[in-house]
């Protein structure tokens, strides 16, 4: 089943922040196995909390109200069925890098770089995800897609398989009339537009996952990737021997 959605850089309103962030692909199928090797469980105590996507073989990309700001998490690489190993990896997380202008009460800059504590390795089953370049924008009514783990019905059980769904994108202004009642957070993965990922879920209906009358709601990547090349290629400089630092180069 279809389900439409919006794909949103700002909002003009408050959200809570009442809701358990484990909301999954409602009205979905399950995704073929390793057909998304860009996908990763953000897990907390060995419990899936968010989805993510890596966005290099060290970094990566989801929601900033995944992380409570304290506890560790752990990112699992390479996974389809959450309760098997075999294929995946666990990896801790070295460093949380939340956008400096996220604030918990609100959505706006919702938006999170993991550093993992070692390298992924590339295969057949571990794989990033290409991000859109700065003013990309992709219109209207084009259909994409989600994957995620978490509940298959917005009171039912959680699954442990991937499972993904295609979603048409809103514009704006439809999306804002339609948007004036209670929601809740969804999980941090990508909306992917061909094989391009060009938003990370923010949150959906509270009382209704994947409502057509409630789109599901993500934060626009493109605005941001300035911001995401400059952490990275700040952290690569910090890294480097004193001798090899050249202090005139500028990320870009």
């Amino acid at each position: 089943m279809t389900i439409i959605s919006l794909l949103l850089l700002y909002l003009s309103f408050l959200l809570s922040l009442s809701a358990h962030v484990n909301v999954g692909i409602v009205n979905g199928k399950e995704a073929k196995p390793h057909s998304r090797p860009y996908m990763v469980s953000i897990q907390l105590n060995k419990k899936h909390v968010c989805g993510g996507f890596l966005i290099s073989d060290e970094f990566v990309l989801t929601a900033a109200h995944c992380w409570n700001g304290y506890k560790a998490l752990t990112v699992v690489v390479g996974a389809h069925d959450l309760r098997k190993s075999k294929n995946s990896d666990r990896i801790g997380v070295k460093s949380y890098i939340p956008h400096p202008s996220y604030m918990a009460n609100f959505s706006w800059n919702d938006i999170m770089l993991l550093r993992l504590w070692e390298k992924v390795n590339i295969n057949n089953y571990v794989e990033w995800i290409s991000l859109p370049k700065k003013g990309d924008h992709v219109e209207a009514n084009t259909l994409c897609s989600v994957a995620g783990w978490g509940r298959l019905k917005t009171e039912g059980p959680e699954s442990d398989r991937l499972m993904e769904a295609n979603v048409y994108i809103m514009n704006k202004s439809e999306c804002h009339e339609r948007w004036r009642e209670k929601f809740s957070f969804d999980s941090g993965g990508p909306l992917v537009c061909g094989h391009t990922a060009i938003g990370v879920t923010a949150f959906g209906y509270k009382l209704l996952c994947n409502s057509p009358e409630k789109p599901n709601v993500y934060i626009k990547i493109s605005p941001y990737v300035p911001w995401i090349n400059d952490r990275l290629c700040l952290l690569f400089w910090l890294e480097l021997p004193l001798e090899d630092f050249e202090p005139s180069c500028i990320c870009k």
